[in-house]
């Protein structure tokens, strides 16, 4: 008896031990060069930040509109229109070890809106432009003063970019913790670490990624011991290596791929149309591109029906303009921005006085999923209403060119307002706009009366005349949300879920379970 006992008592340590040292191997199209979630807007670091950082306040992503709920912070409330005094979480430990403090909290910020590097002066801009400064009022309470009334506040501190990292981790990596410098910073992204569930216990840029679960984490446990991500760019490479056993889940499968995994007894397919628009975009500061009929010309010459239908079987969602049904009551279901129209887009190019030269378009092969087919068959449809466009494939893009003339890009939502998307890209000082869009003089008024009017009927109002201005002005073309899949063997149980931000691959308690 007591041998049998022994025996039970075995098997059910090595079963819990099996349990406890699950892991999971992914393999991405993508990895970044670099992480850091305060300099990083990204759709390669957004997959990773949600594993190993926290904001102040999380929020509950299988819940529809704002369900906001205490994170690093167990407490918040406005004092004034422009204050707000946040209670910070107690007992909170870094995955180095140190304890979280007030003085983290502050410097996560400051080192944004100091603009300490080019990075974190971006994030300052596109995010945390109304915010005035941060300030510690003893150990468990900090107070953040804006300039204008904040209507965004805890959408916000929700952020990836809000994360809070450690000051004295980020101080000592140069060995010297008088002062923070910018080499330290460049130290960090290699070696990041956060509060979250997940340490990252190595990583190789761009090739690969290794999170190991943070015995410490102050909230519920990490389903998994380890998990692996490998970057596999070639989608055949990525569909061979799942249907070998080399990894368990794979990203970016598009539609033309999914009967080939569904047709193996041993793997299955998950999917969504993820917030997040795949648009052109032109550089209006070419000369070659700057009247505004040529771009619309050029938006009404789309047929976005099409290129879903041929590229996503219908499962992508072509929107009439710039908004997600994330967005709410914010969501704008009546303006009309994009359309498609052939004959309108010849009389457009005759008026423009378009005289057949040819137009570059610029695609990077691999880094959007349908990508460079989009561009061609784009490049077709342009032909068709006289267009000569010639494909320019390039991975070398990292910003502003001057000799551009259109390009691929992506729109994420990065939280659930037009802000979070539209703002972050096509605001005064948006991405989109300081690099390829000179809006009029009355555009920032308009932008400001949107963006900082806590009446949700103006707010409504304004966006709807923003839309109106970008139908004029046709700086992009939004041409589709995608539909993402996933490919992953039986085994795994894991689906992406619509409210976060695009990519993220959440692997926290009670997302994922792997037999």
């Amino acid at each position: 008896m007591i041998k049998t006992l022994l025996s039970t008592l075995a098997l059910s340590t090595m079963l819990i031990s099996a349990a406890s040292a699950q892991s999971l191997t992914v393999g991405v199209q993508n990895l970044p060069p670099w992480l850091d979630p305060g300099k990083d807007f990204g759709n390669q670091g957004s997959q990773i930040y949600f594993n190993s950082f926290d904001p102040l306040i999380l929020k509950d992503y299988s819940q529809a509109g704002a369900s906001f709920k205490p994170g690093l912070a167990t407490a918040w409330e406005s004092l004034s229109p422009t204050e707000f005094q946040v209670t910070l979480r107690e007992g909170v430990k870094f995955q180095n070890g140190d304890a979280m403090t007030a003085d983290d909290v502050v410097f996560s910020f400051e080192r944004i809106l100091q603009d300490m590097t080019p990075e974190f002066a971006g994030i300052h801009r596109q995010f945390f432009d109304n915010f005035a400064k941060v300030e510690k009022l003893d150990e468990t309470t900090v107070k953040f003063t804006t300039t204008k009334p904040e209507p965004l506040f805890e959408i916000l501190l929700n952020t990836s970019e809000a994360s809070i990292v450690p000051k004295n981790y980020i101080a000592g990596l140069s060995g010297d913790t008088a002062a923070v410098e910018p080499s330290d910073f460049d130290a960090f992204m290699l070696k990041p670490v956060g509060t979250g569930p997940y340490a990252i216990s190595s990583f190789q840029p761009g090739e690969n990624l290794v999170w190991t679960r943070f015995d410490g984490y102050w909230g519920d446990q990490a389903p998994m011991e380890t998990v692996t991500l490998r970057r596999i760019p070639e989608l055949a490479t990525r569909v061979t290596a799942l249907a070998n056993g080399e990894v368990d889940l794979i990203t970016n499968v598009p539609p033309d791929q999914l009967a080939t995994i569904e047709g193996n007894s041993a793997l299955k397919v998950v999917g969504n149309v993820t917030p997040l628009f795949h648009i052109i975009f032109f550089n209006t500061r070419n000369p070659s591109m700057a009247n505004p009929k040529l771009r619309q010309a050029l938006s009404m010459g789309i047929d976005r029906n099409l290129l879903n239908e041929a590229l996503w079987g219908n499962d992508a969602l072509v929107p009439n303009t710039h908004s997600y049904a994330q967005y709410g009551a914010l969501n704008d279901t009546t303006s009309e921005t994009f359309e498609y129209n052939p004959e309108q887009a010849k009389a457009l190019l005759a008026e423009a006085g378009y005289d057949g030269s040819t137009i570059r378009f610029d695609t990077d092969p691999v880094y959007y999923t349908n990508g460079l087919l989009a561009a061609q068959a784009i490049q077709e449809m342009w032909a068709e209403i006289g267009v000569k466009a010639e494909i320019n494939v390039t991975t070398k893009w990292t910003g502003p060119d001057a000799d551009m003339q259109v390009r691929n890009w992506s729109n994420p939502m990065y939280f659930a307002d037009p802000a979070g998307s539209f703002g972050v890209m096509w605001s005064p000082k948006g991405s989109g706009t300081e690099m390829a869009w000179s809006p009029n003089e009355a555009y920032p008024a308009l932008w400001d009366k949107f963006r900082y009017s806590t009446d949700l009927a103006v707010r409504q109002e304004a966006y709807g005349e923003i839309m109106a201005y970008v139908k004029q002005e046709m700086p992009f073309v939004v041409l589709y949300q995608p539909y993402e899949s996933y490919g992953m063997r039986q085994g795994v149980n894991w689906a992406p879920l619509p409210g976060h931000i695009p990519y993220v691959l959440d692997f926290r308690a009670g997302s994922v379970t792997v037999e």
